[in-house]
């Protein structure tokens, strides 16, 4: 693979996260831009998260049939053009039609980059690319995340949609074409589950993201609630999860190529564990710091791991994996959201409790829960 083909594939993982997670903090300036209560604007989280998680499901199949270079023309262009009406929309219904479509076409960039990693870079060399790939992802949610604190809402959409289309013709131009051994469109799922590796690792990344988001969708009311911070800390108690994230995908990326994915996937869980317990203590704000940028590292060693061990898999399996990794990460992920919050709300320290003994039964299992070639 080219360097300026890798180069696109990782600045359309930018322009797909810029405003992932800046979304949620954009809803009560939506709100009052359209006088409206903000749990009617909240159905914009999730009208973007259930199409990507479903619509995931086909572009692995997809580009079998179709050359992978008219997948991504085609989604980036309606990405782009989705989060333009976003930006541009003047009633709610518009704003979840933008939204619904940017979950659609923008769930293709995930497992397509996945697929093309794994079929066009050494085994040996993988986990550094995925690394940097899903790094760059983080590096773009986070200075959206930081933006839509000083801009306009309208603008977090509308500076993603630009970026597409520039990134668009950028493509138009540089973009190979990948037409080497096209086939008629098939799903092979049913043959993806007869194999027995398959089945571990999405069981694994189902319950590990269930755990994950099942906490980190929640640290924000334990620190209000629990803890009485304000809200300033509170952002950037959260917000170092994501910095220390950054750094976790690069050297995670590498680390798997070097010692093995299976160590790096348990020692983030490790890491995963030892913060989720620490929190048991009521700790003061400066040992926070260490325990969210120690989780915001755990997660990512465990993410970007288990994302080279799929690139291992043997290749007549590849696309449907590609596929089921971002489609399971997302249902699994809201599934996970709700069920912390049933925990959560009865108790933090239990919540933490269950979740954290999970990660650790799953840790202890790791041996029979992940199988690696």
């Amino acid at each position: 693979m080219r360097n300026s083909t890798f180069a696109i594939l990782c600045l359309e993982g930018a322009v797909l996260s810029f405003n992932v997670a800046a979304a949620s903090a954009l809803i009560p300036s939506i709100a009052s831009d359209f006088a409206l209560s903000q749990f009617s604007v909240g159905p914009i989280i999730w009208l973007y998260m259930l199409p990507y998680g479903l619509a995931a499901f086909a572009y692995g199949p997809l580009v079998r049939t179709i050359d992978a270079r008219r997948v991504e023309l085609s989604c980036m262009f309606l990405f782009s053009s989705a989060n333009l009406l976003a930006g541009l929309s003047n009633n709610l219904s518009v704003l979840f039609v933008a939204r619904f479509m940017m979950g659609l076409f923008g769930a293709s960039v995930i497992p397509l980059g996945l697929i093309l990693i794994a079929n066009h870079m050494p085994q040996e060399k993988r986990g550094r690319y995925i690394g940097i790939f899903f790094g760059l992802t983080f590096v773009a949610s986070l200075l959206g995340l930081f933006l839509s604190g000083i801009l306009h809402w309208r603008l977090i959409f509308i500076i993603p949609a630009a970026l597409g289309f520039i990134l668009w013709f950028l493509m138009l131009v540089l973009f190979p074409h990948f037409r080497e051994n096209l086939e008629d469109f098939r799903m092979s799922y049913l043959q993806a589950f007869k194999n027995k590796s398959v089945v571990r690792i999405f069981i694994y990344i189902f319950v590990i993201s269930s755990i994950y988001h099942g906490l980190q969708q929640w640290l924000g009311v334990y620190f209000s609630t629990g803890l009485n911070l304000s809200q300033f800390v509170i952002s950037m108690l959260i917000t170092l999860t994501a910095l220390s994230g950054i750094f976790g995908e690069f050297w995670g990326g590498r680390l798997a190529d070097s010692v093995g994915r299976k160590k790096v996937v348990n020692l983030g869980i490790a890491l995963m564990v030892i913060s989720i317990f620490s929190l048991l203590l009521k700790l003061p704000v400066a040992v926070l710091v260490l325990v969210m940028l120690i989780w915001g590292l755990g997660w990512t060693f465990n993410h970007v791991g288990l994302a080279t061990m799929l690139t291992d898999l043997p290749k007549e399996l590849l696309n449907e994996a590609a596929s089921l990794n971002s489609g399971v990460r997302f249902i699994s992920g809201g599934l996970g959201a709700a069920l912390g919050g049933l925990l959560m709300r009865n108790s933090f320290n239990l919540g933490f409790i269950v979740l954290g003994s999970l990660l650790l039964s799953l840790l202890i299992l790791g041996r029979q829960a992940v199988n690696e070639k």
